[in-house]
């Protein structure tokens, strides 16, 4: 088995503990909340395209109703150079518009040290910025 299996494997073990380990800025709150996998494989508007695979995205619920559902989308990276926060943020737009939320925060974790990796997505003229993308959470080992 992968080491990229195993760590799949350990997040969907143990969401709570991974969620407050990777993300606990966001994950402060999930207490005894849901959290249910996502499917990883991406839906494809047409056959043929790309086909695009997620590593864990993680949808959290709150079964009495008093928080909007929140969804985890846990990237993880061997090698940081094959990062692109272009293609998360893709991952991020479709799962949002598949599961109709805009509750979605971005977690990239890299096995090995990573500098020099963009943190963030800025999508701006010479007047205005029309998007921002930053990552919630970038952990490296």
């Amino acid at each position: 088995m992968s080491h990229d299996q195993n760590f799949k494997n350990l997040i969907l073990d143990y969401p709570h503990q991974e969620l407050a380990f990777f993300a606990a800025a966001e994950a402060d709150t999930v207490g005894a909340a849901q959290i249910t996998p996502v499917r990883q494989e991406q839906l494809q508007a047409r056959l043929g395209e790309r086909f695009r695979e997620l590593d864990v995205p993680l949808l959290v619920q709150w079964p009495d109703g008093r928080r909007e559902a929140l969804l985890f989308v846990l990237e993880e990276e061997s090698d940081a150079r094959r990062f692109s926060i272009h293609r998360l943020a893709h991952y991020c737009l479709d799962l949002a518009k598949l599961l109709r939320t805009d509750r979605v925060v971005p977690v990239v974790i890299f096995l090995r040290q990573a500098t020099g990796v963009a943190q963030r997505l800025r999508l701006s003229g010479d007047q205005h910025t029309y998007s921002r993308f930053p990552l919630s959470e970038l952990h490296s080992g």
